[in-house]
């Protein structure tokens, strides 16, 4: 059953999300000796970066993936691996060897095709292996996508074994993005969705219903979701499921 938890305002939700994101890294560190981390951009987990980065030893021996990237530059404003670095990695002080970027600037194909030959060899996986991450935190989007992965695109029917896609028509701009493949997002320990404001009330309510391939949202492994959303944003939820 999903876990949800639901906080008076986007400030309570970036503080719960970052306890939560540094508490299971903790636990993956503890049992493995290692951490491994994916992040999203957008405005919503922004303020959880920066608390996070505020105990930065906290994120020793993690190492950071993203979940999905616009394909530009990566100093470029839209870039979510700037705003990682901005909020969280260079305050934080991670070193750029435990930071592993999706090199959006290569186009969706080279992009994805880079990432996953990143993936593989870092968890030395066999031909058909999943890397399995700690957390992946993920915003949703009014329509119920998450990462780069939107509704009732030829993304979501990719082989489970695909781990990296490059998405090229994305109905939000820029069109030419890259992303984590569903089967990573259902693979990873766990998953993190953030939600805040009335604009995702309809998304949370969608997500929580019957999955579909129409709500993207709706597919990740719900035995393994964490939702921290605010009052706005739970509003027309009817409870977890």
């Amino acid at each position: 059953m999903t876990r949800l938890t639901s906080c008076p305002d986007a400030e309570s939700v970036a503080a719960r999300a970052a306890a939560h994101v540094l508490r299971e890294l903790a636990h993956a560190r503890e049992l493995r000796g290692a951490a491994h981390l994916a992040l999203s951009g957008g405005g919503t987990p922004e303020l959880a970066y920066r608390l996070m980065a505020a105990d930065a030893q906290e994120l020793d021996g993690t190492e950071i993936w993203f979940a999905d990237e616009r394909c530009v530059e990566p100093e470029d404003p839209q870039s979510n691996y700037r705003l990682a670095a901005e909020t969280l990695l260079r305050p934080a002080g991670i070193p750029t060897a435990r930071v592993h970027r999706m090199a959006g600037e290569l186009g969706p194909a080279r992009g994805a095709e880079r990432y996953e030959e990143e993936l593989r060899e870092r968890f030395s996986l066999p031909a058909e292996g999943v890397p399995v991450l700690d957390v992946i935190v993920l915003g949703i989007g009014p329509d119920g996508h998450v990462a780069s992965l939107f509704p009732g695109s030829e993304t979501l029917a990719a082989d489970e074994r695909a781990l990296c896609l490059g998405v090229e028509d994305s109905p939000k701009p820029p069109p030419e993005r890259i992303t984590l493949s569903l089967g990573v997002l259902r693979a990873a320990r766990g998953c993190l969705l953030l939600a805040t404001g009335a604009s995702k009330a309809d998304a949370i309510a969608a997500m929580l219903g019957e999955r579909s391939r129409h709500v993207p949202a709706s597919l990740l492994r719900r035995e393994r979701l964490t939702v921290i959303l605010d009052d706005a944003a739970g509003s027309l939820r009817s409870g977890p499921s």
